[in-house]
């Protein structure tokens, strides 16, 4: 389990923060691979106090919104400016980009942009951790989007049927797309459904990174023993669906009113209070954060595009050849009329 001390928390959080909004100057700079990308500012405290519970070995899936959560789990903010400027120099060499991020070393199972779709592989790594006796857990996060999503339902019950150390993590920041949650479903207490199916089941607020560390680490703890849990974290999305998104179906006062749950200077606002840190000391911490982050986007647009024979390049098995480029067949042909 991760350092939970608040100088801790505030510190990953803030490099959570400051990196999503590099990212998106990264895409309106024109240097991001791919038209759209998903931030979570605002949800901070979800990704950072989850995975401050999370140890060596434990395995997870995000969904399309999660480069803050992989920045939590330890990956470095070079590789991951570079996958997302799809550089070959990035986690998966520039395949992956912003949605389709993955390291196995660091035990992310992927990144998906189907809504839902990495929940089911928490389900067989559970399984597997089991069988291995490995004291592991999986995570899946997801948005509250995916409650809509029937294979969510379906996994929640196997994991509850076999008793597997699995925790379903739901980053609810009040929309889908542009539709929020209170007009999708009757019922907002989402934790409600998963007990249900016999989950360990809380709600959090986000807005206080160490209760979503308190709840997160018990109920990951009861994973680990055969108990799995469902943990929704309630945030609001600062910003639009995508990067591009200008949110035009929220008006400004709920945005404004929204904006004011804001976990990162929460957590300020107490260590001040709280004489845990002083201005000085906060204001250095950030500036040292900003530098590693804008060091992150000049590594970024320094690396190599992907030659094109790396197409194939963890596509097929090692053991398997790689296929023909179209051009170098054509070329082959040509040459020998």
């Amino acid at each position: 389990m991760k350092n939970t001390t608040l100088p801790q928390l505030y510190q990953d959080m803030r490099r959570v923060r400051t990196f999503e909004e590099r990212v998106g100057e990264l895409f309106v700079r024109g240097q991001s691979a791919g038209s759209m990308l998903h931030l979570s500012i605002g949800e901070e405290s979800a990704a950072v106090g989850v995975c401050a519970g999370m140890r060596d070995g434990d395995t997870f899936t995000t969904h399309h919104r999660g480069h803050g959560i992989f920045l939590a789990r330890g990956a470095d903010p070079n590789r991951m400016m570079a996958e997302i400027a799809g550089k070959e120099e990035g986690y998966c060499h520039g395949k992956g980009g912003s949605m389709h991020i993955a390291d196995m070393g660091l035990g992310h199972l992927g990144a998906n942009a189907i809504v839902g779709g990495g929940i089911p592989a928490v389900v067989g790594a559970g399984l597997s951790a089991r069988h291995q006796q490995s004291n592991a857990v999986s995570v899946a996060f997801f948005g509250d989007g995916a409650t809509g999503q029937g294979i969510l339902y379906e996994s929640m019950n196997m994991a509850a049927l076999w008793s597997l150390p699995v925790m379903f993590v739901c980053i609810n920041n009040q929309y889908g797309m542009g539709t929020r949650i209170d007009q999708a479903t009757a019922n907002p207490n989402l934790h409600e459904r998963a007990a249900a199916f016999g989950l360990a089941a809380r709600t959090v607020d986000g807005l206080e990174v160490e209760d979503v560390v308190e709840a997160a680490s018990d109920l990951m703890e009861g994973a680990r023993a055969g108990q799995p849990a469902f943990l929704a974290v309630d945030c609001y999305r600062f910003f639009g669906h995508a990067r591009k998104d200008k949110s035009p179906y929220r008006a400004e006062a709920e945005e404004d009113a929204g904006r004011q749950k804001d976990p990162v200077l929460k957590a300020r606002d107490k260590l001040l209070s709280s004489g845990l840190m002083s201005k000085d000391e906060i204001t250095a911490l950030d500036d040292t954060i900003a530098k590693e982050m804008d060091a992150a986007i000049d590594y970024a647009v320094a690396g190599q595009e992907p030659q094109l024979p790396s197409m194939f390049r963890d596509v097929y098995a090692p053991s398997e050849p790689e296929p023909e480029p179209v051009q170098t067949r054509l070329d082959r042909v040509l040459a020998q009329e």
